[in-house]
Order: C-alpha cells, then structure tokens, then sequence
C-alpha cells in the first residue's frame, strides 16, 4: 500500500477550517476513486503546520489519482494560508491497538539513511521496537511509511491524548534513537500534532 502526504504550513486560526474543507469536500471526493483507503489529518494548532495523508491500494492508484487531486490540494492550501508540499510513500508497518478516540496526539519522527540500510532498520522497527511501543500507556496505535529509493523515513505514534503523548516523550526517545542506529541514520526531525481526522482502512500489518 502507499501514501500521499500534503503538508502545509498554515495560519493556525484557519485550522478548523483546513479540517472541514477535508472533510466536506476532499473526503466526498476521494470516496470513490479506485483504489482508495482512506484518509487522515494531523495539526499542530501552535504552528499552523497540518499534514494530510491518503492511502492508496498501489501505487498505480495513487499515481493515477495525482493529477485529478491537485485543485483540492491547492484549494485546501489556499484554506489553510500556506503552500503544499507534497510526499508519496510506501506503507511498511501500520499496527493498531485500539481506535484512536477525540482528542489524540500523534508524534511523528522523520529519518533518513543510506537507502541500503533501509531493510535492517525496517526489521528492527517491526521486531524490537513496535513491542516497546505497544506497552507505554495510552498507545493507540503507529505506522511507518518510507521512501526507499531516497532512504527516508517517517514513524508516527498515536496516543490516548496529550497527557499520554508527553508522558512517553521519554520511552519514545529511546525508540527513535535505536530505529535511527539500526539503519545507521539520522533523525531529521520530531513532531508532535493533534490527530483532528481519521478515516482509515488501512489493514494491520503487524
């Protein structure tokens, strides 16, 4: 499976209107196409940083839908005060715990390695860290999407809430440190954002 992410650095005070836009008009639209798995939004309401991610079967389906898409990515920009800047990626690893209720908080980590080392870092992820993970309070679930080819990367954790998400800033540390040395990478960077739309099918694959 693959996914399209769209980041735009936006006005904060247009934020709950970036989420309706989504979801009146992106969701609606998005429903029938081919292919489609769903779709979700993250916010940080201090910055105006908001990242849209679709799913796609294959990477056909998301490719062929790029085109078709690109006046309501401009448009939800244009909502949001910001330009768009635009990822695909493969899906790795989604795994659930429970459904994520009102309210929760995902961190999102950003790494890069030399794409050959892309396969020990995938595996320790899965292995080691996934586990780690699942146990801290307040986990809802995590899913790890990468660009192969470029050796990136980009690891996000569902909480519970806020309290929970800081909470496991000290575990998640360590985490993210020990998935970075198994590829023998770096963290480019860390995020935290409210999860303000869910509306996944993506299947567990762990």
């Amino acid at each position: 499976m693959y996914a399209r992410t769209t980041t735009v650095q936006g006005d904060p005070a247009a934020i709950d209107e970036g989420v309706a836009f989504l979801r009146d008009r992106v969701m609606p639209a998005v429903e029938g196409l081919p292919g489609y798995v769903g779709l979700s939004m993250l916010a940080d309401r201090d910055s105006g940083r908001c990242i849209a991610t679709t799913s796609w079967k294959d990477e056909a389906a998301m490719a062929d839908t790029g085109e078709q898409l690109r006046p309501l990515r401009a448009r939800f920009a244009e909502v949001l005060g910001g330009s768009v800047e635009l990822h695909t990626w493969e899906i790795a690893v989604v795994h659930r715990v429970r459904e994520a209720p009102d309210g929760a908080c995902t961190r999102v980590t950003w790494t890069r390695t030399d794409p050959s080392r892309m396969a020990p870092a995938l595996d320790a992820y899965r292995t080691r860290l996934l586990p780690r993970l699942e146990e801290l309070d307040g986990f809802c679930s995590a899913s790890l999407l990468v660009d192969p080819r470029e050796g990136r990367a980009a690891a996000s954790a569902t909480y519970a809430d806020r309290l929970t998400l800081e909470r496991s800033r000290t575990d998640a540390t360590a985490v993210r440190e020990e998935f970075a040395a198994a590829g023998n990478g770096e963290i480019t960077e860390v995020a935290e954002f409210e999860l303000v739309l869910a509306h996944l099918r993506v299947p567990d694959t762990a």
